[in-house]
């Protein structure tokens, strides 16, 4: 059982990250801390140049009240919103706020993903701590 669980969320449409925080609960020890983590990586500054900056903040908002409401859900949870790129600022958070357990959904792989890697490839290489995949 588990008493710090890092719970990795994102906000696109196809994914869904109620799996993820099923199985945490039941890998969490009474009283476990959950945290809900979300990276809003930054597109590069050839795209971002053609996109207004309200977009940015209007979705970063959206992000931070959603984060919100998965924190007022569960008495032992908190929520994070890292900048960076997801791979590494979770595992780099992992580690830094001792994380025993990092639960994160997972989409089927594509080819893109053999040459390119997920986040969730990413996180199971890299992480200092037990990781459970869901999908």
């Amino acid at each position: 059982m588990y008493t710090n669980i890092m719970i990795p969320v994102s906000f696109d449409e196809d994914r869904d990250t109620s799996t993820a925080i099923k199985a945490a609960l039941t890998l969490a020890s009474p009283g476990a801390r959950l945290t809900f983590v979300h990276v809003f990586e930054m597109i590069p500054s050839y795209a971002s140049d053609a996109i207004p900056a309200e977009i940015f903040v209007e979705r970063r908002q959206d992000i931070e009240r959603r984060l919100e409401e998965y924190q007022k859900e569960f008495s032992n949870a908190n929520a994070v919103l890292l900048d960076g790129s997801a791979g590494r600022c979770l595992t780099e958070w992992a580690k830094e706020n001792n994380a025993d357990c990092i639960v994160i959904a997972s989409h089927r792989p594509s080819m893109a993903d053999i040459f390119l890697g997920s986040t969730a490839a990413w996180v199971v290489r890299h992480a200092d701590c037990a990781v459970h995949v869901i999908r």
